[in-house]
């Protein structure tokens, strides 16, 4: 069994800004195992909130002791990036030796189309306004807040689709009190739910 770690870096359409700081590009690592003539693939990106780098994860990938399989992997590396990286890859590899999904493979049913969230950046409320309003055919929109000034921006992204489902990521940016000041105007403009409001601690 061998297993390959390629780190590589996506230009992002525009800059993607939350409470905690902006990003230009999404840094991905792709991991193969190959074995038997057959290779599986998966990615992964380590996330600075808790503790990844590229360089950290590619070393914890490294690390594993080979040969490996899906239920050993989970006593070899901790939950994380590195870990989903070479689950992913595993179980692509699996499938394809076997002709079948994986969700087959794992005895799920069918999976169907779900509705996800598009989000919009962290922005001036003008600018979040108008990203609403591109986007507001979209059946749910995943705002980003997390600052003093959130309700000028949260009024602005409900200006611009005011049918959108709304919900609201403040990555960890509001304190308990600030919470309690904007919940009623949360009901008020309709947000189906907040999501990361407070610090972990």
């Amino acid at each position: 069994m061998q297993v390959r770690v390629t780190a590589e870096s996506f230009a992002l359409a525009e800059a993607f800004t939350i409470a905690r700081g902006s990003r230009i590009e999404a840094r991905v690592l792709t991991v193969e195992v190959e074995a038997g003539g057959t290779t599986g693939r998966g990615e992964c990106v380590p996330y600075a909130r808790y503790g990844e780098s590229i360089e950290g994860v590619t070393a914890q990938i490294e690390g594993v002791a080979l040969p490996v399989d899906r239920a050993a992997l989970q006593e070899a590396l901790p939950p994380g990036a590195a870990r989903n990286a070479l689950d992913c890859a595993l179980w692509d590899r699996e499938a394809k030796r076997a002709g079948r999904r994986v969700w087959e493979l794992a005895r799920l049913p069918a999976p169907l189309p779900q509705v996800t969230a598009y989000t919009l950046s962290l922005d001036t409320p003008e600018k979040m306004r108008a990203a609403a309003a591109r986007h507001a055919q979209r059946p749910l929109l995943k705002i980003k807040l997390g600052t003093p000034d959130d309700m000028p921006r949260l009024e602005a992204v409900r200006a611009g689709a005011p049918k959108a489902r709304i919900i609201v990521d403040a990555n960890e940016g509001w304190d308990a009190e600030t919470y309690a000041e904007l919940a009623p105007h949360l009901l008020r403009l309709g947000v189906a739910m907040v999501e990361q409001p407070l610090p972990a601690s």
